[in-house]
C-alpha cells in the first residue's frame, strides 16, 4: 500500500461481469481510490474524478463503479460523504439534503398536497369532461360491468323480493323508460338485497339500474314513489352523471396512488371498492337535474310527477335524514329539495 493512502470504508467488491461479493476496503490518497482485498491484494486503482459514485439516498449503501466496470459497495455513507467533501466533489444528492433538512422536507410535503388539491379541484373535473366527450360506446358497458361485479362481491346479494312484485315494478319502469331519450331498450333494471346500504337505488353509465329490497319494502306498496325514484336514476344516465362519476372515481384513485406510491394489493382493493362507491354519489346540482327529469318523465307517463318527493320525506321520517345525506350520499333528502320538486310538479300540471 502506498504510504499516503488511508482507509476510507469497509465494504464488498464485485468483480467485473461477476455476481461475486468479496470483502474489501476502500483506500484513498490525494487523487486516487484503491480497492484492497482482505489478503492485502490491490485489485483496482482509479482516479477519483473518473469513478462513478451514487448519490446518497437515506441509508441505501453507496456504490462506486470503477474504470474496469467492477464495483465497490459500502453502507458507510458518512465516510463517502467526507471523502467527497475533502476532494470538493460533494455528491450526497438533493434527496439526501431534503431528508436531512427537515424544514425543506415539510415544505416539499406541503407542496405535494397543494399540487394534489389543485389537480383534484381543477384539472380532474376538466379531464373528466374531456373523457366523457371522447368515450366510445363500449367503455360505459365495461365500466358498468366492473362496478356491478365489484359491488356484488362486496356489498350486494341476490334480491329476496317475490318474482311477482319484481315483474310489477319492472313493467312500470319499462313504461317510464319508454319516454326517455334512450327508450325502454336503453335500460336494464336489476333487483338486489343491499344489506347495510339500506333503501337505495343507483344507475350505472350503460343504463344498468339497481334498486334494493329495502327501498321497495320502505315504500310499502307505493308504486308511484318507486317509479319516481327509478325515473330519477334514469335522469342520471340521461345526463351522463354516472359516467362522470366513474371517471372522477378512477381519477381520484389514481391521484391517491400517485401520492402514496405502491399501496399493495390490499390498498388497491380498498381503492377499487372505494371508487365503486364514489361512482354512486353525485353533486347536488346533478341530483337536482335528475329530480327534474323524474318529474318530467312521470308526468309524460301519466303518473304522479311529485312522487319522488315522498321518498325523501320517508328518508327524513324513518331514517332521520333531516338535511344531510343517505349512506351513499346519493339522495340528500332535504325539505328544500322536496319543495323544489313540488314546484316543478305544479309547473308540469299547469302545462297539461
Amino acid at each position: 500500500m502506498a504510504s499516503d493512502e488511508v482507509e476510507i470504508a469497509k465494504g464488498t467488491w464485485h468483480p467485473p461481469q461477476s455476481n461475486a461479493a468479496v470483502p474489501a476496503t476502500l483506500l484513498a490518497d490525494a487523487a486516487k481510490l484503491s480497492i484492497r482485498l482482505d489478503d492485502g491484494m490491490i485489485v483496482c486503482r482509479d482516479e477519483l474524478q473518473s469513478v462513478n459514485i451514487s448519490d446518497r439516498i437515506g441509508s441505501i449503501p453507496r456504490r462506486i463503479t470503477l474504470y474496469n466496470n467492477s464495483m465497490f459497495e459500502t453502507p458507510d455513507n458518512n465516510a463517502i460523504d467526507e471523502l467527497l467533501k475533502a476532494q470538493r466533489a460533494d455528491r450526497t444528492g438533493w434527496i439526501a439534503d431534503l431528508e436531512q433538512f427537515r424544514p425543506r422536507l415539510i415544505g416539499l410535503v406541503v407542496l405535494v398536497f397543494l399540487l394534489a388539491t389543485l389537480i383534484y379541484r381543477y384539472a380532474l373535473p376538466a379531464l373528466v369532461e374531456v373523457a366523457v366527450l371522447v368515450t366510445p360506446p363500449a367503455v360505459p358497458v365495461w365500466l358498468s360491468q366492473g362496478t356491478l361485479s365489484s359491488l356484488d362481491q362486496t356489498m350486494l346479494s341476490p334480491s329476496k323480493l317475490p318474482i311477482v312484485e319484481q315483474q310489477k315494478i319492472r313493467a312500470g319502469f319499462d313504461e317510464i323508460a319508454g319516454f326517455s331519450t334512450r327508450g325502454k331498450a336503453g335500460y336494464n333494471l336489476n333487483f338486489r338485497d343491499g344489506g347495510y346500504i339500506g333503501p337505495n337505488a343507483f344507475a350505472l353509465p350503460d343504463g344498468t339500474l339497481v334498486i334494493t329490497d329495502a327501498l321497495v319494502e320502505m315504500a310499502k306498496g307505493d308504486m308511484e314513489m318507486i317509479l319516481g325514484v327509478l325515473a330519477h336514476e334514469i335522469g342520471h344516465v340521461e345526463k351522463d352523471h354516472s359516467l362522470r362519476q366513474m371517471y372522477r372515481a378512477a381519477g381520484l384513485a389514481g391521484l391517491i396512488m400517485l401520492i402514496a406510491g405502491d399501496v399493495g394489493a390490499g390498498g388497491e382493493e380498498v381503492l377499487t371498492d372505494g371508487a365503486a362507491l364514489l361512482s354512486l354519489s353525485y353533486s347536488r346540482s346533478a341530483e337536482s337535474e335528475a329530480d327534474r327529469i323524474s318529474v318530467d318523465l312521470m308526468s309524460k307517463a301519466g303518473h304522479d310527477p311529485a312522487a319522488i318527493g315522498r321518498f325523501f320525506k320517508l328518508l327524513e321520517e324513518r331514517l332521520g335524514d333531516k338535511g344531510g345525506t343517505s349512506m351513499l350520499a346519493t339522495h340528500p333528502g332535504t325539505p328544500e329539495r322536496r319543495k323544489q320538486i313540488d314546484e316543478w310538479a305544479k309547473e308540469v300540471k299547469g302545462r297539461e
